[in-house]
């Protein structure tokens, strides 16, 4: 069974071809790990599958709806989420409100009813919020739920957008590069966290992260491309030893682990 499949995916940008056939296929409430060097063509799949970019060719489903083509915002209506790597946060708002701003799912109540304070935009907003501290409580960040989004560390804020992704209640997240910033503590943490989403929640994941640590600790399985080109695919103890990732990464054949955390 398969929730997300992409089938010899190509994008061109001019002259330039980003990514060249690339087809996988991810299980549902699998942890799926998407690793290359920089410019390999990682960020630019998740804009084709979240539908930031058309693609120029294969195709992309989902649950079994084709995706190319589709708005970023219909994507996301169909179960869809991600974070992105540099982080997008409202940061004059409070990390509960960053979080509650991408609830609309949960509204009943329409227009009206938020300008004349009904009962129902009452319960629209009790509903939102129990949800957002919910969520801010798994990702550990309930105790900084008033506090000023801007005023968090780094992986605080990594954490707070994946947060606020969770409340579009989606099927699929894709991470990118969520350990960015993290010392060893907070990646080992958002190791646990990545995990209670896919056994607690339900969700599956699609990983992009240059933290070699975290993606062979969490992963199951894990997807190479190497620009813009499928160069491996396996369990973790295979891509650690396959010669072409190794060569991609250190250049050269070897018998070594790939790079840690402070991979490029």
């Amino acid at each position: 069974m398969t929730l997300l499949a992409l089938d010899r995916v190509d994008k061109v940008f001019g002259g330039l071809r980003a990514l060249r056939a690339v087809s996988f296929e991810v299980a549902p409430k699998s942890i799926f790990g998407l690793i290359g060097p920089n410019g390999a063509g990682k960020t630019t799949l998740f804009n084709v599958i979240t539908g930031v970019y058309r693609p120029d060719g294969g195709h992309v489903r989902f649950d079994g709806s084709e995706l190319g083509g589709l708005a970023p915002a219909r994507i996301a209506e169909l179960g869809v989420a991600r974070t992105f790597q540099n982080i997008r946060l409202f940061r004059a708002m409070t990390v509960e409100e960053n979080v509650m701003v991408a609830g609309h799912k949960l509204q009943r109540s329409g227009v009206l009813s938020a300008i004349f304070r009904t009962t129902s935009h009452a319960n629209d907003e009790s509903a939102l919020t129990k949800r957002a501290r919910e969520l801010l409580a798994v990702l550990g960040l309930n105790e900084h739920a008033e506090d000023v989004a801007g005023s968090l560390p780094y992986g605080s804020q990594r954490r707070l957008e994946i947060a606020r992704a969770l409340m579009l209640g989606p099927k699929l997240l894709l991470l990118d590069e969520p350990a960015a910033g993290m010392n060893s503590a907070e990646a080992r943490e958002l190791e646990r966290q990545i995990r209670f989403l896919r056994d607690e929640l339900g969700v599956t994941i699609v990983l992009v992260e240059h933290n070699m640590s975290v993606v062979m600790s969490v992963c199951e399985r894990i997807h190479v491309v190497d620009h813009g080109e499928t160069i491996a695919e396996g369990t973790p103890a295979e891509i650690k030893v396959h010669p072409r990732v190794l060569a991609a990464y250190l250049g050269q054949e070897t018998t070594a682990d790939p790079p840690g955390e402070d991979a490029p």
